[in-house]
């Protein structure tokens, strides 16, 4: 059995924090490029790049790439063999996530109750998600999830007589409600199926997919090309200007669910992207 310390996860997830908020991922800055080259709008093509100058000076500067540094979410792969020593996983996360938010002059966005609203300090507590699989290995992936896009995602549970057309529509009319609010361009995450809180997990879990990644199932990997292209078509465009480049990508995954069911969620994610993945 695999034994991994409670200090060494506090470490690696504190730098984890700061790597997210201030580097953007590879599949990200390339698919802003990409949408550069292929964006018809000049407005678009002026925001698009005012985002790739943006993300270079953080990376240059160890700056944070937007004022908001988002929620840290986690989703862990617990190996079944794999032990936990000198503390529990939870508080080995939330004490690194304090920990590289204030080494990292990261903005603590937590607060201890949605009804007083009084701020934690620490952008603690992180939302964790743990899978347990086969194995020896603890993988986390963690990305930094931002309010203004949290707060346009949505969940619905249609009718099964609603059908895919039903399913599309829903998808979005989400989209063009967030408008400009989401910050595009976006990376659209669906949830399909499951029940009322595994749907709105589905859509979470799609963000961690990087931009491009398609779903193994090529049926589902078609309706996020689909989905992809019809979302393009709505010309809110780059940071709501208008344009051709109002995704970047749309990641769907699909689940089991009651015969008299048809959950959709929508998790909107801004044009800053920010996931890291560490294994033990």
């Amino acid at each position: 059995m695999k034994e991994i310390h409670y200090q060494a996860i506090v470490e690696e997830v504190s730098e984890m924090c700061k790597r997210a908020n201030y580097d953007l991922g590879d599949d990200v800055y390339t698919a802003f490029k990409k949408a550069l080259s292929a964006e018809k709008s000049e407005t678009g093509k002026e925001v698009l790049t005012q985002l790739i100058d943006n993300a270079d000076i953080a990376k240059a500067e160890r700056v944070p790439m937007c004022q908001d540094t988002g929620t840290a979410v986690f989703i862990v792969e617990l190996g079944q063999d794999c032990h936990i020593t000198g503390g529990s996983l939870i508080d080995a996360i939330n004490e690194g996530v304090s920990k590289g938010y204030g080494e990292g002059y990261l903005r603590g966005s937590m607060i201890y109750n949605p009804l007083n609203r009084k701020n934690t300090g620490n952008n603690t507590p992180a939302i964790v998600h743990i899978e347990l699989v086969e194995g020896d290995e603890l993988t986390l992936h963690m990305t930094a999830k931002g309010g203004g896009a949290e707060n346009m995602s949505a969940m619905k549970m249609l009718k099964p007589s609603d059908g895919m057309e039903g399913v599309k529509d829903y998808i979005l009319s989400i989209v063009k409600v967030a408008g400009p609010n989401a910050c595009p361009p976006l990376v659209v995450g669906i949830g399909i199926g499951g029940n009322f809180e595994r749907c709105t997990y589905l859509a979470k879990k799609s963000l961690f997919r990087s931009v491009g990644e398609r779903n193994e199932d090529s049926a589902v990997a078609e309706l996020e090309e689909e989905l992809l292209n019809e979302i393009n078509r709505l010309g809110i465009g780059p940071q709501g200007m208008g344009g051709s480049t109002t995704a970047l990508d749309v990641k769907v995954e699909v689940e089991s669910c009651h015969i008299a069911a048809l959950p959709v969620a929508v998790n909107l994610n801004c044009h800053a992207s920010r996931h890291q993945t560490t294994t033990f």
